[in-house]
This record gives C-alpha cells, sequence and structure tokens, in this order.
C-alpha cells in the first residue's frame, strides 16, 4: 500500500487507510464499477466513508465519474490530465449489453461538438453500447462446437 500513497499525495489528497484501500481496488479492475459494487468488494466498509473517499477522489481528478444510461453511476482512474481544476480525459465508454460492464476507452477521443451560438456546453460525454470482445469471443467459441 505504501506505493500507492504517492499517486494519492500527487493529487494532493490524504492517504488514509480507507482511500488506500478503494485505490488499490480500483486499479485493479479492468472496468468501471458503481459504489455498490465497490461495497460488497470491500466487506466490513462503511458506505459513507467510501461514498466520501470516492468523491474526494473526483474532486481531485483522479476517478471520472460515468453515466453508461443503467441508471447507476460508475467510476474509474482518470488518466494522468485530470486534475483539482477540471477532468480531460474526454475519451469515449463502452457500454457491454451482455456482461453490463462499462469500458473506458481512452484511446479513442470524443471528437470535438460544435455547439450553436449562445449554447456553453459543461460536460461531455459519449457512450457505446454493443458487444465488447469478451463476450464476442465467448459466443464465437460457443458457435464453433
Amino acid at each position: 500500500m505504501k506505493d500507492l500513497e504517492p499517486i494519492l499525495l500527487e493529487k494532493k489528497i490524504n492517504p488514509t487507510a480507507m482511500r488506500l484501500v478503494v485505490l488499490d481496488f480500483l486499479l485493479k479492475q479492468s472496468s468501471a464499477v458503481s459504489l455498490t459494487d465497490m461495497e460488497l468488494a470491500l466487506e466490513r466498509t462503511d458506505r459513507v466513508t467510501l461514498y466520501r473517499s470516492i468523491k474526494t477522489f473526483e474532486d481531485h481528478g483522479l476517478v471520472h465519474r460515468i453515466e453508461d444510461g443503467s441508471g447507476t453511476a460508475k467510476f474509474a482512474i482518470c488518466q494522468p490530465s485530470c486534475t483539482t481544476e477540471g477532468h480531460h480525459d474526454l475519451h469515449i465508454h463502452f457500454y457491454c449489453n451482455n456482461c453490463q460492464e462499462t469500458y473506458c476507452l481512452p484511446q479513442t477521443q470524443i471528437p470535438e461538438v460544435k455547439l450553436p451560438e449562445g449554447y456553453q456546453g459543461q460536460q461531455v460525454s459519449l457512450v457505446v453500447k454493443g458487444i465488447c470482445s469478451e463476450c464476442k469471443n465467448q459466443c464465437n467459441t460457443i458457435a464453433a462446437h
């Protein structure tokens, strides 16, 4: 856990025991996770403390919130460019209709959106829905047998 402290300190976050546990958990995920997922995975976790940790991480540019249309916000680690002033990792998210996982696709940037005069954008989000590569491979394997 000592190797995680610099990550929190770099973002000006006090490295409490709970924050270190939450960060460790998030870094090990291959897809975005909800607060409920975190609460279930991190047994003996106080819901309020977990929520406050995630909120602090979001406010300091360590995680970003993903609204994927499932009705539950999910969270994933940000790209290094995110700061307390704002999130700068404008990438596409992919929601798998089969396994219901949400993935960050940081190599696929959201295209610039030109708004009409008088409009001021404050947040950009793009979620592509379909079948992830793992689910597609499983379907192809089943079909081959």
